[in-house]
């Protein structure tokens, strides 16, 4: 008898086990938040383990191209697991917000960059920003020869002597503002230039800053840190950062954003993600380590970098523009460029 007594009083021990065991699994997996991130593991890693530890929320990431993120996140649809995306590609996130897959975010996420580094419509945050440079080495050319507009690189004088990377997101996106700036026509007309002057192309930025260093071109189509980061490895190396006019298209002022995926499983985690980014350590990591400016208010950039305004940067229409980021590629590619 006594056993029979027990029997369903251990029944009802298993099945409040079970839905204990049942709670603590639901809860896990919304303590999981999943991120499509266009900047590399080597950078972005180390952040989102330590965000981990802060906040007990575990990442997954899937790593990539900004624009083939964007372009998946679409194929995707309402089935992505994606709930967060960090763009390289100001261009890839218009592309988002252009086809309503971006989700407004909340005011204290916005309100901690200034209005000039967010989208104007609230749907992404400014967390770094990247000035396009010319990097030049003075043993091939001295400053006074530089220009002071990119324009000005479609000038014969600088046949054979120019490093570009026209496959890579940084010049495409830097070629899109150049679009949103002057418009396709003069684009195309000056990409066309570009590519008569028989530029030496190159895979990425730090392949450009090393081939400069080597003294096989004299100039290169850049983001600022490049260079900083190959002085840091190694303080011989002969490179230097040519600022172009604050107004030319040659020194437009790139955006890495984050957002938030409309009807993201993990929306809570996802906007904590990007608030832990726009902290202040996670900033100074930015600034100090990558040479990046950090975009969050009252975090200065790095001794090392010059001033820079980021002002306007998020009124740029990359979702405006006709065929956004896939016109910008079929521009590149129609001047004569591969890739």
């Amino acid at each position: 008898m006594t056993t029979t007594r027990r029997l369903p009083a251990l029944a009802i021990s298993l099945l409040a086990l079970l839905a204990i065991a049942a709670g603590c699994s639901s809860s896990d997996s919304e303590d999981t938040v999943t991120i499509y991130s266009g900047r590399n593991e080597e950078l972005i890693g180390p952040l989102l383990e330590q965000f981990t530890e802060a906040t007990g929320i575990e990442v997954e990431v899937q790593y990539g191209d900004s624009a083939d993120l964007a372009l998946l996140i679409t194929e995707e649809g309402e089935d992505s697991p994606a709930d967060v995306f960090l763009s390289q590609s100001p261009g890839a996130m218009g592309f988002l917000e252009a086809g309503g897959q971006l989700a407004e975010l909340d005011g204290s996420i916005l309100d901690a960059v200034p209005a000039s580094s967010r989208d104007d419509d609230g749907r992404w945050v400014g967390i770094t920003g990247r000035q396009r440079v010319l990097v030049y080495n003075p043993e091939l050319v001295s400053a006074d020869e530089l220009p002071s507009s990119v324009l000005d690189l479609t000038d014969p004088a600088w046949s054979g002597r120019i490093g570009v990377a026209p496959s890579n997101g940084s010049f495409q996106d830097f070629v899109t503002a150049m679009r949103a700036d002057l418009g396709d026509d003069a684009t195309s007309s000056w990409l066309e230039g570009l590519a008569a002057n028989d530029p030496v192309p190159y895979p990425k930025n730090s392949a450009i800053v090393a081939a400069v260093g080597r003294g096989e071109v004299a100039v290169g189509l850049v983001n600022h840190y490049y260079n900083f980061r190959a002085l840091a490895e190694d303080p011989a190396h002969p490179g230097l950062n040519h600022q172009l006019a604050v107004d030319d298209p040659g020194s437009v002022l790139i955006v890495t954003g984050a957002a938030v995926i409309e009807g993201a499983d993990a929306a809570d985690g996802a906007a904590e993600l990007i608030e832990y980014l726009l902290a202040a350590d996670a900033q100074r990591y930015f600034a100090d380590e990558t040479f990046e400016y950090p975009l969050a208010s009252g975090v200065e950039p790095a001794e090392v970098i010059p001033p820079a305004s980021f002002a306007d940067t998020g009124a740029i229409d990359y979702e405006g523009l006709t065929g956004g980021l896939e016109a910008t590629r079929d521009l590149i590619t129609a001047a004569g460029f591969e890739g």
